[in-house]
């Protein structure tokens, strides 16, 4: 009895043996060839959002692949194996339907390119820099120093804005001035505040038009185009440096008023 104990165990303890070894040597060289792959992708400047992409699919295909191998080693029959694995496969695909959508988004954008790593933009109600593009979901990072996980799914089936696809932008600015305010002169005085800003471009040329005869006051719109990293701090310059030369040379800014009459 002991004797048929022993036949059975001794093979059953090699085998296992031999798996947990080939389970080592797998799990290494798996380490070891996505981190060649990875810097292989890095000194061929391959593109950021196709590295974090195709890596982690490679490296979940290959594990897969390693665990069919030990599974074998330790007995089981492949065609038994893989027959539970496709029913397993089927049911869990069912399950993620969502997640599968999320890994057919992904594939969306990194052939489309509607986006790529470091790139600024408005995508799923967010304004932020794509960090990663990830199998299921893409990574964003706000300008307030939030991270933003958002479904490849709705990415893929909703309009993004780019604004970084293009080296300058265009920048738009709204001033009101009072009725009585000479239109020309203001014109010029705008112009000549834009010509002589250093980070805004000379083409295409700035312009400043009136636009409206509102309430209370006449709308002069003013665009100009700048690098698109420039575009914000030059928007902000702008407001103040307008505000205080209209104060210098006394151009009125309105602002609506109510009188209130009372009644004795």
């Amino acid at each position: 009895m002991v004797e048929n104990w022993g036949a059975l165990v001794v093979p059953l303890l090699g085998r296992l043996a031999l798996a947990m070894v080939a389970l080592f040597i797998g799990i290494s060289v798996i380490r070891w060839l996505m981190t060649l792959l990875s810097s292989r992708m890095d000194r061929s400047k391959v593109d950021p959002s196709l590295r974090t992409f195709v890596v982690p699919l490679l490296r979940t295909i290959l594990q897969i692949l390693l665990a069919v191998s030990v599974a074998s080693m330790l007995g089981a029959e492949m065609t038994s194996f893989i027959a539970v694995l496709g029913a397993a496969g089927f049911a869990v695909g069912l399950a993620l339907q969502g997640s599968l959508s999320n890994f057919a988004g992904g594939v969306l954008i990194l052939l489309l390119k509607p986006f790529k790593v470091g790139d600024f933009v408005e995508a799923g109600g967010f304004l932020g820099t794509v960090k990663e593009i990830q199998v299921f979901y893409t990574i964003l990072d706000t300008p307030d120093n939030r991270r933003i996980t958002i479904p490849n799914a709705n990415l893929s089936n909703s309009s993004t804005v780019n604004f970084s696809s293009y080296p300058t932008r265009r920048i738009e600015w709204k001033f009101g001035v009072g009725y009585e305010s000479d239109i020309i002169k203001v014109k010029e005085l705008l112009l000549k505040m834009l010509a002589e800003h250093p980070k805004l471009l000379d083409d295409p040329a700035p312009t400043v038009y009136l636009t409206e005869h509102a309430d209370s006051a006449l709308v002069l719109t003013v665009r100009a185009w700048a690098s698109a990293g420039d575009v914000w701090p030059t928007y902000f310059e702008m407001m103040e440096k307008v505000k205080l030369a209209f104060d210098e040379n006394n151009i009125n800014i309105p602002f609506p008023q109510m009188d209130v009459h009372m009644n004795k």
